[in-house]
């Protein structure tokens, strides 16, 4: 399968350690899922990226796109091909406007079950569609999921972002999920237009974190506060980090159960319910 792994914070941030120089960093998670690679990041609102077929380790650009990362907002994905060819245009995070998303799973033989998959997508965003994954339908499984309960240019909020995986996961199992299906799908996703961000755990782990062990820039940052460094008692976070694995002992990780749904919105609050309960 694949990896993925999405922050947001108050400040923008480097993510250099995260994807490369970390103990378990994603460029060091490539080897074992070598069949692209993907990095987002927000600039004045407005998503920037990079995606490659390469192994992400052994890519120097990989390695550039990385340093040069600073926002408040990221997301990156390596892959591991299940469902589509070693291509770029099958490479994660998919993107639609201000929209980024990623998976970490498969619906098994979707072949059998892609017409119908399609049939649920919006006309006008299926055209948008160019590789040939079962990510990048569920990704515009989920635009259309979340155009009716608002424009996608708008800024929805947190609560319709997280009806809308919950639906978007719904969907996929009601169609591909049958008695005669060779298995059952993987739908762990993740999606953030900039401001929110939420995620989803559909079968495979997810984990997150909102504060470290100890921060090692406490003295000098003016963001810093009891919340970098122990668990929100308001709610309201510095930062929100989302990992298919833990990638550094810096950070308090704790792992999404089956079916938990967890972001953040505009204003760092920090959501969770599992399959439309709050929690």
């Amino acid at each position: 399968m694949c990896r993925l792994y999405g922050f947001r914070s108050v400040i923008p941030s480097q993510a250099h350690r995260s994807l490369v120089n970390a103990d378990n960093a994603l460029a060091t998670q490539s080897e074992r899922h070598p069949d692209g690679w993907g990095v987002a990041y927000y600039v004045d609102d407005a998503p920037h990226v990079t995606r490659s077929s390469s192994t992400a380790l052994h890519d120097n650009l990989f390695k550039r796109v990385s340093g040069v990362v600073a926002s408040q907002t990221v997301v990156a994905h390596i892959r591991k091909a299940t469902v589509g060819e070693v291509s770029v245009l099958n490479c994660h995070p998919f993107q639609y406007g201000r929209w980024v998303f990623a998976h970490n799973g498969d619906i098994p033989e979707f072949g059998r079950c892609r017409d119908e998959v399609e049939a649920e997508i919006s006309p006008t965003l299926r055209r948008y569609i160019l590789g040939d994954t079962d990510s990048e339908r569920v990704f515009f499984l989920f635009l259309s999921q979340l155009e009716r309960l608002g424009p996608l240019g708008s800024r929805l909020g947190i609560g319709p972002i997280m009806n809308a995986l919950e639906q978007t996961v719904k969907t996929i199992r009601r169609i591909a999920d049958t008695p005669d299906a060779p298995g059952p799908s993987l739908l762990t996703l993740l999606v953030t237009d900039g401001t929110s961000m939420a995620a989803i755990r559909g079968g495979k782990d997810l984990y997150w974190s909102t504060h470290k062990n100890r921060c090692v820039d406490s003295e000098g940052c003016p963001h810093y506060s009891d919340v970098c460094e122990a668990p929100s008692r308001t709610g309201l976070v510095n930062h929100f980090i989302v990992s298919s694995e833990p990638v550094s002992e810096d950070n308090v990780w704790l792992k999404f159960e089956e079916g938990e749904v967890i972001g953040v919105d505009a204003g760092m609050r920090l959501s969770r319910r599992s399959m439309g309960m709050a929690v």
